[in-house]
């Protein structure tokens, strides 16, 4: 609908705030933001923008402040490109290194020389003082030495004869040692944050109650050393719970079988319990004392929200009114023991995400896991309760209207405030980073196109009528780089959808890998040349990219060239028009690639011809053999044998293609009547595959040989 225009005064407080006024969509059309927006907003950052006045106030505030301040909220230099320093005549300034060393600084910008890391910066012009943080980060991150492939997968889907109803951490290490064996030079797994009960956060795990630790949820019980000293009705309770989880198991292994998480957490949580009591040995206590004082604050914090959580309920808002601030409920006596456990289960889970990483590498992985980084958090989770300070009250976070969603995304999730990250010399967000990177041989970062600016949300705004808040790019990737440094890890940032223009090419230059969707690789019109939109040739790819041929929001191989997504995402309301016309389209892509392919002469003889059709034929109930148990589809070597003449430095098989599942996990935007989240790995009939299977199954086999001996 038209919108008003903004005042001059309005649009010029908007842009001193980072909060933009317009924005190009993803084919380039502008779009201007609607006023009542662009207030609200503004609001959301403390700044008054409901008259004219209090615009002129505000506005001359911003002024005052930018022409009398000595020193910015934070500092970020890089040796490359060494910060400026605009100092008034005669003012003096040093900087206190991370390792509590000073020096004197003079000129008008920061030492190039300066070493990496977080330090404080000192100004003293006469009478006035400041300081603020200046962190010096990398120009640049390594990347894979050499082109790698791995699977990637959902972990609560890959179910074993020792897991306990959904995929855990042993389940992970077998799944890594079992590829690295097949050439496997990575494995990629969903967040495995810590979640609220999935009826309060609908299963997500990119919607956790926090991003600063994993959860408890993931670890193998009976991998944890206490396990074997249980005696006496300990053990006999143990026992009991192990038949539950047995049950469980075979609930979400059966026809029609879901995974049902909060069911998972009641049993393994009585067991945790149960081994909590347990006397730990002197090794295991100055371990767990360690994990401890390393985590800090952060961890008592965690540990105090799980704790009130556990009486109160999941929601902070709902809870006593003195509980609802961390400052007033940390250290009461009354749920000092929880605390204590919940800090204990912490330190469990955290033991097991280590091991997995150690058997990757011990079984040869160069890379090992590539752990995922949420975007955000519940805003009635942990990370919302510690963090309250650091979020924008009023609005949330998603995503505008593009090709992938006509109606844009709402996440649901609190942004951070870019002031505030600044004031806090962005030490929460670095904590995080650290925290996620500690057991990870790289990170891929969700949403990557963030670190510059996010979509904004209004309490009571459409989601169309949002706007773009900015974020210091430069910092909120230059501690990405840091802390990536420091862990030594490769980063690969998710860069799908509506991406502005040069942040691919800043992500490359730092050494950010990007994430590259066939079904997305596309020329694009090319206007005065006359080419048209098409599949993007293979020599034409980006060489930094993280390449697959699909991910947990899309259709799986199987379903997308068989068509048996076209009408579940229709149904879901995901794609607009008539369903024959979006089966149209589809099938005009799908005859696209077979073309494609047969042009790289990738197709099998015997296959299909292109553009006569499906490439694979439509799936049939449950009789004949499993598609576990055929083997890859020609077709479907074919696409990622295309994967391999691309550039890529490292290349994704979706460990569901492997079996001819054609369940996608994810449908963004449905929350009701379609089990998000909840799929056990399948075969083309929806029969469950065990991972014992999955790891005998021939599919599995001949993708892993084809990559690991080239095209």
């Amino acid at each position: 609908m038209p919108t008003s225009p903004l005042s001059e005064d309005l649009a010029e407080l908007a842009r001193a705030h980072g909060v933009d006024t317009w924005y190009l969509t993803e084919k380039g059309h502008r779009v201007d933001v609607p006023a009542r927006t662009v207030v609200a907003v503004l609001a959301a950052l403390d700044v008054d923008a409901a008259t004219p006045e209090a615009v002129a106030a505000s506005l001359a505030a911003h002024r005052r402040l930018t022409a009398t301040r000595l020193l910015p909220a934070c500092v970020i230099s890089r040796p490359a490109v060494p910060a400026p320093l605009d100092l008034p005549e005669g003012a003096e300034a040093r900087v206190v290194l991370e390792d509590g060393a000073t020096r004197a600084i003079s000129g008008r910008r920061v030492p190039a020389d300066l070493p990496l890391g977080y330090h404080r910066l000192h100004v003293r012009h006469g009478a006035r003082s400041a300081e603020a943080p200046l962190i010096v980060v990398p120009d640049r991150i390594a990347g894979p030495e050499r082109r790698e492939w791995g699977f990637a997968a959902h972990l609560y889907s890959l179910l074993s004869a020792g897991s306990w109803g959904m995929g855990d951490l042993a389940d992970l290490a077998d799944v890594v040692r079992w590829s690295a064996a097949e050439g496997a030079g990575f494995c990629l797994v969903n967040p495995l944050h810590a979640l609220l009960p999935a009826t309060f956060s609908d299963h997500s795990p990119y919607w956790p109650s926090t991003r600063r630790f994993p959860d408890p949820v993931h670890v193998r019980i009976t991998g944890i050393p206490e396990y074997g000293a249980l005696a006496g009705a300990d053990r006999a309770a143990m026992a009991e719970l192990l038949e539950r989880s047995a049950a469980l198991r075979e609930a979400a292994l059966g026809e029609g079988g879901l995974i049902d998480r909060d069911a998972v957490w009641a049993v393994k949580l009585a067991a945790l319990r149960l081994l909590h009591r347990v006397e730990p040995s002197a090794e295991r206590h100055a371990a767990y004392r360690a994990f401890v004082e390393r985590e800090g604050q952060d961890l008592v914090d965690f540990a105090t929200w799980c704790a009130l959580a556990h009486t109160h309920g999941p929601d902070w808002s709902t809870w006593p009114e003195e509980l609802r601030d961390p400052a007033t409920a940390r250290g009461l006596e009354r749920y000092a023991e929880e605390v204590e456990f919940r800090r204990w289960a912490a330190w469990i889970a955290d033991e097991q995400f280590a091991a997995v990483q150690r058997a990757a590498r011990s079984a040869g992985m160069a890379v090992g896991v590539i752990h995922d980084l949420a975007v955000g958090a519940h805003p009635r989770g942990a990370e919302s309760w510690a963090l309250r300070r650091l979020q924008a009250a009023g609005v949330v976070m998603g995503s505008p209207p593009d090709t992938f969603t006509a109606q844009g995304q709402n996440w649901h999730l609190p942004p951070w405030r870019p002031d505030r990250l600044a004031e806090e010399g962005y030490a929460p967000y670095a904590r995080l980073l650290r925290g996620v990177m500690r057991h990870a041989g790289a990170l891929r970062l969700d949403h990557a196109m963030g670190l510059w600016r996010q979509w904004w949300i209004p309490d009571g705004v459409p989601i169309p009528e949002g706007t773009y808040v900015r974020y210091d790019w430069e910092a909120m990737l230059g501690v990405l780089l840091l802390e990536a440094h420091r862990a030594g890890v490769a980063v690969i940032g998710e860069d799908l959808g509506t991406v502005e223009a040069g942040v691919r090419e800043r992500l490359a230059e730092r050494g950010v890998l990007g994430a590259s969707v066939l079904w997305l690789e596309r020329t694009g019109d090319t206007g005065d040349t006359g080419a048209a939109d098409r599949p993007l040739p293979a020599p034409l790819w980006r060489e930094n990219c993280l390449a697959a041929l699909t991910n947990h929001d899309l259709p799986t191989t199987t379903a997308r060239l068989s068509g048996a997504h076209v009408e579940m995402l229709h149904r879901h309301g995901l794609r607009d028009g008539s369903v024959e016309e979006y089966r149209t389209a589809e099938l005009a892509q799908i005859r696209e690639w077979l073309a494609a392919l047969d042009r790289e002469g990738l197709l099998p003889a015997d296959g299909p011809p292109p553009g006569e059709g499906w490439a694979l034929p439509p799936a049939t109930g449950r009789e004949g053999a499993s598609s576990a148990e055929r083997g890859l589809p020609p077709v479907v070597a074919a696409f990622h044998r295309f994967l391999l003449r691309t550039p890529a430095r490292l290349v994704c098989v979706w460990l569901p293609d492997t079996v001819g599942d054609l369940r996608t996990q994810n449908l963004p935007g449905v929350r009701s009547g379609y089990p998000c989240w909840r799929w056990p790995l399948a075969d083309s009939a929806g029969r469950a595959v065990p991972l014992e299977r999955l790891m005998t199954a021939p599919g599995a086999a001949e993708v892993a040989a084809l990559l690991s001996e080239g095209d």
